[in-house]
């Protein structure tokens, strides 16, 4: 669990993040969504540390990151994943060598144990035998998917995510989509996400945050966007009329769901 009380940032005069609080959930998938310039992404670079809030506080399960020195931040970073938004892997770099490289920059294990690991998280996001190929050579779904073996090859406890679906068609979106969350189940890990994916809210928004110029708006799941009535979030997720209508039908489909039970 990840949470963070009365986040502020500015940078000169300009508020970024006005007093957000909100709590990130253990297994679960923690999205954070919200127009380009609402401050998600300095949410998330707050979070992991990246810039240094002006007021508030960040406690990653119990422990206050705030208040934590730059060793003991060092040693929690080994338990976070990231995962970017263009997937920057190292191009030089084979899939093996870049999925190899945090068990070679925070372990000391040998290069044995180092490559049955690899192979592992290969295995599990579908690559299997893709070790020797290199970024050029794979699709940009691929390239995800190695990012996200990247990420998890440490077994860390979060897992931050910045735009997972970034470029990619909506088949592959799905894909990713539902690798993150059954990883994020698996490994009981806290995940991230910053996206402006709206089928990503509505299929894997398990803890949702929204933003509005540096402020929290709303808060809830995927279901709960269903039915609320909160004019600026529903002005956001269901923009166009096709959208209007996928709200008017998952409405049915709940209210028909809630009878039968």
């Amino acid at each position: 669990m990840i949470e963070f009380k009365n986040i502020k940032k500015s940078f000169g005069d300009k508020v970024v993040l006005d007093g957000v609080s909100h709590v990130m959930e253990t297994g679960k998938t923690n999205l954070i969504i919200g127009q380009s310039g609402s401050g998600k992404t300095v949410l998330q670079k707050c979070l992991v540390g990246l810039f240094e809030p002006n007021e508030g506080e960040i406690i990653y399960d119990g422990k206050s990151f705030t208040d934590m020195n730059a060793e003991e931040r060092k040693m929690l970073r080994q338990q976070v994943g990231m995962l970017f938004q263009g997937s920057a892997l190292f191009d030089s770099m084979t899939v093996e060598e870049n999925i190899m490289f945090p068990l070679s920059m925070f372990t000391h294990h040998n290069h044995a144990h180092k490559l049955n690991r690899v192979n592992e998280v290969l295995e599990r996001v579908n690559l299997t035998g893709n070790n020797n190929k290199f970024p050029s050579e794979i699709s940009g779904g691929m390239k995800k998917r190695v990012g996200i073996a990247r990420a998890i090859v440490l077994n860390p406890k979060y897992l931050f995510c910045d735009e997972p679906n970034s470029g990619l068609d909506p088949q592959t979106s799905m894909v990713i989509d539902k690798l993150i969350k059954e990883l994020t189940i698996e490994y009981n890990m806290t995940t991230i996400i910053n996206t402006h994916d709206m089928n990503s809210v509505m299929e894997i928004g398990d803890n949702i945050l929204y933003m509005v110029q540096g402020k929290k708006e709303w808060s809830g799941n995927s279901k709960d966007i269903i039915f609320s009535d909160n004019k600026l979030l529903n002005e956001f997720i269901f923009a166009s009329e096709f959208l209007q209508d996928a709200k008017q039908m998952r409405m049915m489909e709940a209210k028909g769901n809630l009878k039968e039970n």
